[in-house]
């Protein structure tokens, strides 16, 4: 697999490459890269799952402990706020941190408050478990914040010719994660009880510590002078933003809404709810790395895939129910296929997203170091979870006042409104450019003219 990086060159001109692109790089990882990527894989797939496990069972010994509905929704809620909070924080400053500092004390951090959420169980019922449930989980999701913004800066240190083509890769995991979480912690329960699942993957998080503490390199930086703000108020990068903002709300639409509509229309058993989202998980899974290679290999593909992912997705939403205008019956398999159409669409648009970003702020002056990193990874990490916050409260309520149908449409003129965004601003960037490439010409023959005349006047 060609993802070897070189350490960071000139960019070539255009801006369409990342940085050292022009330079060829080796074909075999180096012992460093090999070890960043199973860092990287690790703390991917731990999270995720750790994320995920909850769904099978909590809800049900929440509703025992006094929780409300309500009230069980905001614990699950909570996560995204605060991950999007951290972001911002740990992206700021993760030069004065520490990369490694922070990936490592992140992940220790996370196995520990998981198998905090384990002995929950024991805690009396009412306020006490419901305040214990807010602290465990807003702590859980700012050592995620931690490790996931200090693993994307360094994934891009280390391979600064291949973010694309790395980070697709290490979707694999990430969908991994959020498949096995589910079902796992399910059997895990019903065969040991409430404790079980957490404690054990609590205790694998933990062995991952000493682990990285050892493999993991240790990068170090200057501080640099830009900000988000800067950052953020760059238009291209702007709406980058809103293209992560809608696809993984799009993502979050499905977390509260698709089950109930599933279990309602066709009447599956509960068990077999959770093989519907399988076509999403692993079609996003595995057409991940086929566009982060491309997205490497030929970087003015991207444009496209932005667009066009998006579009794509818009498409699925309207599909899902289907949106009654479109007179479709919904069958079961449609909705698979749909489902699985819409994880490689979002391979497609998401894949993009990071090196594009890293792009524009280089090409708008941002030193090429590890701040530049760290605040593209805040930034990014931060935009996925306004998504995240917007996603399911958004799909809930739509779903309970115009049902699934017309719910799910509403989410794809999200989708569909990030696409044509993105697509009018790269065509008037390319006819901004063509316009500046003639400028020079048309000046040069004006010169060339002038000289030539007064050669002429000349005796």
């Amino acid at each position: 697999m060609d993802v070897a990086g070189e350490p960071e060159g000139p960019r070539p001109p255009g801006g369409d490459g990342p940085p050292g692109s022009a330079r060829r790089t080796p074909s075999r990882l180096s012992r460093e890269q090999l070890f960043v990527l199973i860092s990287a894989g690790s703390l991917n797939l731990g999270s995720m799952m750790s994320y995920s496990i909850l769904g099978p069972f909590f809800p049900k010994e929440a509703e025992k402990k006094k929780a409300s509905n309500i009230v069980i929704g905001m614990i699950f809620g909570c996560y995204a706020l605060s991950q999007l909070l951290a972001s911002l924080v740990f992206g700021k400053y993760l030069v004065h941190i520490g990369a490694k500092f922070m990936f490592v004390a992140g992940l220790f951090v996370s196995g520990g408050v998981t198998i905090l959420f384990g002995l929950l169980d024991q805690v009396p019922e009412g306020p006490i478990f419901i305040a214990m449930c807010f602290l465990v989980r807003v702590t859980d999701a700012v050592s995620f914040a931690a490790g996931i913004t200090a693993s994307f800066a360094i994934l891009a240190k280390t391979f600064p010719n291949n973010v694309g083509t790395v980070l697709g890769s290490l979707e694999i995991f990430s969908g991994l994660g959020l498949v096995l979480g589910p079902p796992l912690g399910g059997w895990l329960y019903q065969s040991f009880g409430y404790e079980v699942p957490f404690i054990l993957l609590g205790c694998i998080t933990l062995l991952m510590v000493p682990l990285n503490m050892c493999i993991l390199p240790n990068y170090e930086s200057d501080p640099g002078k830009q900000s988000f703000w800067k950052l953020i108020t760059l238009p291209k990068v702007a709406l980058i933003s809103f293209v992560i903002n809608s696809l993984s709300a799009s993502f979050g639409f499905l977390d509260p809404t698709l089950s109930l509509f599933v279990l309602e229309k066709f009447n599956l058993p509960a068990g077999h709810v959770g093989l519907v989202f399988l076509g999403l998980a692993l079609s996003y899974a595995i057409s991940s790395p086929l566009f982060g290679r491309l997205s490497d290999k030929m970087p003015r593909l991207r444009k496209w895939f932005l667009v066009l992912g998006n579009l794509t997705t818009a498409g699925c939403y309207m599909m899902l129910g289907p949106v009654p205008v479109f007179h479709i019956e919904s069958q079961l398999w449609l909705l698979v296929l749909i489902l699985v159409i819409n994880g490689i669409s979002a391979g497609m648009s998401i894949i993009p997203t990071f090196p594009e970003i890293l792009n524009c702020a280089y090409e708008n002056g941002f030193e090429e170091g590890l701040s530049t990193l760290a605040l593209v990874s805040g930034l990014f990490s931060a935009m996925w979870s306004v998504g995240a916050i917007v996603g399911p409260t958004l799909g809930g309520f739509l779903y309970e006042k115009i049902g699934f149908e017309w719910a799910a449409a509403v989410q794809g003129l999200w989708a569909l409104t990030s696409g044509l965004m993105m697509g009018l601003f790269y065509l008037l960037e390319y006819s901004r450019r063509r316009r500046y490439v003639k400028v020079p010409n048309t000046l040069g023959t004006e010169e060339e003219r002038i000289a030539l005349l007064s050669d002429e006047i000349k005796p």
